[in-house]
């Protein structure tokens, strides 16, 4: 199954071999390569040594493209993502910014799927997606 990710903003496709691959800079500024897991509710994170994140702090995401920061318009917890699949059928992925916080939210249309044990985080916020 051929599933593509990209940027809302360029649509330039972030996925590289097993990973979606990102800019982030962390509470200090500085500024390192996250590599993600694709597959939804898995929530390896790949990055090297020397980029410091500590459990809870808020990472701030960026396309590696266009430099633009890739935030959610449901709350500024959350990133954003268009997800593709082989069939070219769009969807909103939104995952939290938030080390070591597994929330993640996949939007077709009015339809929301969940996924991790701390999806219930935004919930409330997501009952304005369905119309």
């Amino acid at each position: 199954m051929a599933t593509d990710f990209k940027c809302p903003h360029c649509a330039n496709l972030l996925n590289v071999g097993q990973n979606i691959v990102f800019t982030a800079r962390n509470k200090w500024g500085k500024e390192g390569l996250i590599m993600l897991h694709p597959e939804i509710g898995n929530y390896t994170v790949l990055k090297h040594p020397s980029f410091i994140v500590s459990e809870g702090e808020k990472l701030d995401f960026y396309c590696l493209y266009c430099n633009e920061q890739l935030l959610s318009d449901i709350n500024d917890n959350l990133a954003k993502i268009i997800m593709s699949d082989e069939k070219g059928q769009e969807c909103e992925i939104h995952f939290s910014r938030i080390s070591g916080q597994h929330s993640t939210y996949k939007i077709i249309g009015g339809s929301v799927e969940i996924f991790g044990e701390d999806a219930s985080s935004y919930l409330d916020l997501l009952n304005d997606v369905n119309p």
